[in-house]
């Protein structure tokens, strides 16, 4: 009877230190962050007894100006944490619509993220914590009991660059065990971002199985390429391993990764089951990749039948001296004169791009160029950059 007591008590206290050295081994506290409750709220909590000041900064809090590389714009706000007699610092948001969100936590003027969170994302440089809140809209970002698509890196062979590089590939449910042949759309990141963007914060998987699921979106490959010309993959992935992302690098708006995207499109059709032809192709993007795709389609004015320019960074750039830059206007008429399916530009009313946009529509209507636009609230986000995606796809290849 003593014995078997002391081989309980032994495996407690075992089971209890084995506990314990997982704990401090995984730097897991014994806290919940964050906590979403049922009204939409979100409890913030971080353990730190000895920090002096606490806050959380996060897109799902109020908007602040900030001074950008791009000039000023909206940023994410701040809130201060509370401190109880424990030493956990707590914060409650008001309630919040469906969104994927992101945030970090400010200790003592230090930007860390939560140590309770284990789902992070990047974005250049920056690593933040993320959260799903609510259905609606956020439920096309959310993992469904729905058929998948497959996901893939892939290198491909760019002569024009002279380089090996890779690429992101969604393809639809069942594409590996039929024959049929697929649209495809080729959807380009930002300023800052690489191969990895679109996948990662832009929920681009989630939202093309759970569009498609639903009857929404016809069956298609998404083609997610690098834009960044010297680069061969995202930081980290290439043969100059890991480094710091930055948000602008050379040559990535000059016309080069134009002149070069038709290897991209040589490679998927080489090696995927496409149907190859105009009607069948569609190429998207944000920010850069709204100027990227706006070059792209009219460079290659009999290509594309449907264009979507997120957010585009259309203005006049003084390293944009390539060929592919020359008469704007006469490409843009061919492109006009070949005819397409759809032209479909989207902007946040606070987007520091708005100007240009209007602009740019100016000349479209100008030249009886036909397009189809939308204007969100909010700025240069990619909360409005993820709803685009979710409004663009729908309208494509039917």
């Amino acid at each position: 009877m003593k014995k078997n007591l002391f081989l309980t008590l032994l495996s407690i206290v075992l089971i209890g230190t084995i506990v314990q050295a997982q704990e401090a081994l995984f730097g897991a506290q014994q806290i919940t962050s964050p906590e979403i409750h049922e009204n939409s709220t979100v409890t913030f909590r971080f353990a730190a007894p000895n920090a002096t000041d606490v806050e959380i900064t996060g897109d799902f809090l109020p908007t602040v100006k900030m001074e950008t590389p791009m000039g000023q714009m909206d940023g994410p706000g701040k809130a201060a944490l509370t401190k109880d007699d424990k030493g956990v610092w707590s914060f409650t948001s008001t309630s919040l619509s469906p969104e994927l969100y992101s945030y970090s936590f400010i200790v003592d003027g230090l930007k860390v993220t939560d140590p309770n969170n284990p789902f992070l994302i990047r974005d250049v440089a920056s690593v933040t914590n993320v959260f799903l809140v609510g259905e609606g809209q956020a439920s096309l970002y959310r993992v469904k009991d729905v058929p998948h698509g497959t996901v893939a890196k892939r290198w491909y062979d760019s002569p024009t660059l002279g380089m090996d590089r890779r690429l992101t590939i969604y393809t639809p449910p069942g594409y590996e065990q039929s024959s049929e042949k697929f649209p495809v759309l080729y959807l380009l990141h930002g300023a800052g971002g690489d191969e990895e963007a679109w996948i990662a914060l832009g929920r681009t998987a989630q939202i093309m199985d759970n569009l498609i699921a639903q009857g929404k979106a016809k069956p298609m490959i998404v083609v997610m390429p690098n834009g960044n010309v010297i680069q061969d993959a995202a930081p980290g992935e290439g043969n100059e391993g890991m480094y710091k992302p930055a948000f602008m690098i050379p040559k990535t708006m000059d016309g080069t990764y134009e002149a070069s995207f038709s290897d991209i499109i040589k490679f998927v059709e080489s090696n995927y089951q496409i149907k190859a032809d105009k009607t069948n192709r569609a190429i998207a993007g944000l920010s850069m990749g709204g100027y990227h795709t706006m070059h792209i389609s009219r460079f290659y004015p009999n290509t594309f039948d449907y264009m979507g320019l997120f957010s585009a960074a259309i203005m006049p750039r003084e390293d944009a001296t390539s060929k592919v830059y020359n008469d704007i206007d006469g490409t843009l008429k061919a492109q006009m004169d070949n005819g397409y399916k759809l032209y479909w530009i989207a902007i946040g009313k606070t987007d520091f791009l708005y100007d240009a946009n209007k602009e740019y529509r100016a000349k479209l209507d100008a030249m009886g160029m036909p397009y189809k636009y939308v204007e969100s609230e909010g700025g240069h986000i990619w909360r409005n950059w993820r709803v685009y995606l979710t409004q663009f796809a729908p309208q494509l290849f039917k």
